[in-house]
């Protein structure tokens, strides 16, 4: 299992913005993490959305943190991007199984339930503080 590129990115950003005081400026924050301006805006629209980052317009506008980097965890960043941490699909409300008639009761989607749920936790205990030198 992998998160995608762009919950990679999104972890780098909120890097970016926690080692610089102050407003950055999206040109900036995808000149230090290598990730293309345009992508870059995408992902600082949803931390944006999930409280993550402010954004500050005009002349001196860009983008700070709104949480503290001691308490945002890694689950945190991760989630906004990609959703919750689900290894098989079979997790997904929406999805039928074929396998069984009360998909509650396999014993498949139980043991990816719990992996799932210890992935999540181990995340979640990774504060954006771990990656600061």
């Amino acid at each position: 299992m992998k998160i995608t590129r762009e919950a990679d990115y999104a972890v780098r950003i909120v890097y970016v913005l926690m080692c610089s005081p102050g407003v950055v400026p999206a040109s900036e924050i995808s000149e230090k993490t290598g990730v293309t301006l345009r992508f870059a805006l995408k992902i600082l629209r949803k931390l944006s959305a999930q409280g993550i980052v402010t954004a500050q317009k005009g002349a001196a506008g860009g983008y700070r943190l709104l949480r503290s980097p001691d308490e945002l965890s890694l689950a945190q960043i991760i989630e906004c991007i990609d959703g919750p941490f689900e290894i098989s699909h079979c997790l997904n409300g929406e999805f039928d199984c074929t396998r069984v008639a009360n998909k509650e009761t396999c014993r498949f989607r139980q043991i990816f339930d719990e992996v799932s749920t210890k992935l999540r936790t181990e995340l979640d205990q990774i504060k954006m503080t771990s990656f600061k030198n």
